[in-house]
């Protein structure tokens, strides 16, 4: 029989949400904080990715380092690192069953945080036709077989994709020693910042192929070229031996679809309130696992809002026992049991706005929320209504296609709970 474990909180991933959140749970005293990583390495993307970019602008840092400081300031706050670990299915409310080196597990707890992140679709996914070559990738394939594993990737490549994720991508690639042969992309243009695409452009001398996608993989054994199409129906073929696949990210919601979690049809994360708590009392979400993708400084962020939401519902459940609520004192109540979820009203968006996150409202709502566009947009001005009443008017910097913008709460306390939907609009 598979042995039952009790913790306090679990914490289900270990990129920068996961170990933000431990960290910020241990030290407020949450008990027992324990983090699942399936990975020999904790960190999530940010370990893997060689660059600059991460950290702040007055401490820059790699995202090596970043991950290796996240890890140890969440195991001296007093959490548990547990890597190797792979959480497969829901074994109660609250409970997860677990493999790792020690072999099976179910471990209970009070509450839970996922933290999953997110990933990008591979080839297969993206249903692109032709042979089955060596030198396919995807971004986080290419950067632990050149940065983790030293492995050689080959010396031609072609990236699919024209984000920053793209261009990141391109520079594993020339570090790798290999050249970039073009980036394609079906879009009109790039979305990465100006100057960036210019460099790459000019100083690199890699062309950029928009409006164009790639319609076979070809060669045996290694990949031998790709055949893109245009278009206008016009067709070629690229030699290459290396082609990344960039971008496209989904979340890495299969825990929360077992757990039979609500999931938001326009992000395909967890649907959550505005304290990160999902349909699931006692189970909460957090970083690129809600919104497929964003900074890591986004991610860890939310990981420290939603550690201060469990905190909250912990100490809820806890006064809720001492108080005679039919549970013994100390016996583990569930943070967030009895909890009518989703509270709140749900937020409707008018085009070219993608989606929000999080995706309902209460009066007492403090975490900001990130959105996305289809098109591109200078400085918007985001018009928030309720029932044919302005809410709030915020003018908001400007995102392109693909990036996102960020809305203030400042304006949650004039929702009516017992109004209609509220709607956001880009004006």
């Amino acid at each position: 029989m598979t042995a039952v474990r009790q913790v306090d909180v679990l914490v289900v991933g270990a990129g920068p949400a996961g170990l933000t959140a431990a960290a910020t749970l241990a030290a407020r005293g949450a008990g027992r904080v324990e983090v699942l990583e399936r990975d020999r390495t904790p960190g999530g993307v940010p370990r893997t990715c060689a660059h600059g970019g991460f950290g702040s602008w007055r401490r820059p840092l790699t995202g090596p380092r970043l991950a290796r400081e996240l890890a140890d300031a969440a195991v001296r706050a007093g959490a548990a690192v547990r890597t190797g670990v792979t959480a497969l299915d829901w074994a109660g409310p609250l409970d997860l069953a677990t493999v790792g080196p020690q072999g099976p597990e179910i471990l209970r707890a009070r509450a839970v945080v996922l933290a999953t992140g997110a990933r990008e679709r591979p080839r297969a996914a993206r249903l692109v036709p032709g042979t089955r070559p060596a030198g396919v990738y995807t971004t986080g394939e290419l950067q632990q077989a050149v940065y983790l594993y030293r492995q050689p990737i080959g010396t031609r490549a072609v990236i699919v994709g024209a984000e920053d994720v793209s261009y990141a991508a391109a520079d594993t690639v020339r570090r790798a020693g290999a050249e970039v042969v073009a980036l394609v992309t079906d879009l009109p243009a790039h979305r990465t910042a100006p100057a960036r695409a210019l460099d790459t452009r000019l100083r690199r001398g890699v062309p950029l192929l928009t409006g164009t996608v790639v319609a076979e993989l070809l060669g045996h054994g290694r990949l031998s070229g790709v055949r893109i199409r245009h278009h206008d129906g016009r067709t070629a073929v690229l030699p290459c031996d290396t082609v990344v696949f960039t971008g496209d990210f989904v979340p890495e919601h299969e825990l929360a679809r077992l757990g039979g979690l609500t999931l938001d049809p326009r992000t395909r994360g967890p649907a959550v309130d505005g304290a990160l708590r999902t349909s699931r009392p006692g189970v909460f979400a957090a970083g690129n696992l809600l919104h497929a993708v964003e900074r890591a400084a986004t991610a860890a962020r939310e990981g420290a809002l939603a550690a201060a939401a469990v905190t909250a519902a912990l100490a809820a459940a806890g006064a809720g026992a001492a108080a005679g609520s039919g549970a013994a004192a100390g016996s583990g109540a569930a943070a967030g049991s009895g909890a009518a979820w989703p509270e709140g009203l749900p937020l409707i968006l008018d085009p070219p706005l993608r989606w929000i996150t999080p995706s309902r409202v209460t009066p007492a709502d403090t975490l900001p929320y990130t959105l996305r566009t289809a098109s591109r947009l200078t400085r918007p001005l985001l018009e928030i209504t309720q029932d044919d009443r302005v809410l709030h008017r915020e003018r908001v910097r400007g995102a392109a296609a693909g990036r996102s913008l960020t809305l203030t709460a400042r304006w949650t306390h004039r929702v009516d709970a017992k109004g209609g939907p509220v709607r956001v609009a880009a004006r």
